[in-house]
């Protein structure tokens, strides 16, 4: 009898297809407006941020049921920042233009990392898109080594993360609770995938704050 999670995941992988191609339609569609419609942008941006964090919750579900039928599966790899974090702007960059954010980058060097890149840029992916979200109108995203500690942090100029979230981020695995919707699970996700990276006895962890460069919500990764 086949498993009930194991079709779960199939169909979950269907709709994901699905999502990926109508958020190809949206930004063709962007493409062929352009900036003639200011109203028309802010809805394609709205409709393209409600798919992207759709797509990346499908993410999230397909990694944790295959977490569930053995360790999360790592595939790790020397890669540059800088095509990191590059790849996650460029899969953002229409809903950065229609929201029209100012988007900074810092890299401290030029830094080569072992890490697992398509695990990593799913997590900056959900990072970004609520940066780009809530912020008003900048966004910071910064790279540098500290301790032994690969650092990728982003900034924005919103109003900083709620009091709730801040208190999660203390939290330990088995103290989140995924049912509370989309911040409890992107939360367990990042946090999973941090511990996931391992090295000469350290784990990576992620770290929440307000404040930073604009006063407003800041994120940071740190993998060993």
């Amino acid at each position: 009898m086949t498993d009930f999670s194991t079709i779960l995941a199939c169909a979950v992988h269907d709709m994901k297809n699905s999502l990926c191609l109508l958020l190809q339609s949206i930004e063709t569609l962007g493409d062929e407006i352009g900036d003639s419609d200011d109203s028309v942008s802010d809805r394609l941006a709205s409709i393209h941020y409600e798919a992207s964090r759709l797509n990346t919750s499908l993410m999230h579900i397909l990694s944790l049921y295959r977490a569930g039928r053995e360790q999360l599966p790592l595939n790790i790899d020397e890669h540059y920042l800088e095509d990191v974090v590059d790849d996650v702007i460029a899969t953002n960059q229409k809903y950065i233009d229609n929201k029209r954010m100012l988007l900074s980058i810092e890299h401290q060097q030029e830094i080569t990392w072992y890490l697992d890149n398509e695990l990593i840029c799913l997590l900056l992916n959900d990072i970004l898109i609520n940066a780009i979200r809530y912020s008003k109108q900048h966004i910071l995203i910064k790279t540098y080594v500290q301790d032994d500690y690969l650092c990728i942090q982003v900034e924005d100029d919103g109003s900083g993360y709620p009091q709730s979230m801040l208190d999660a981020n203390n939290s330990e695995m088995q103290d989140f609770d995924i049912s509370t919707g989309r911040t409890g699970l992107g939360l367990y996700f990042a946090r999973m995938i941090a511990l996931a990276h391992e090295r000469n006895g350290k784990t990576g962890e992620i770290l929440m704050e307000n404040g930073g460069t604009y006063g407003g919500s800041v994120f940071t990764l740190k993998l060993p």
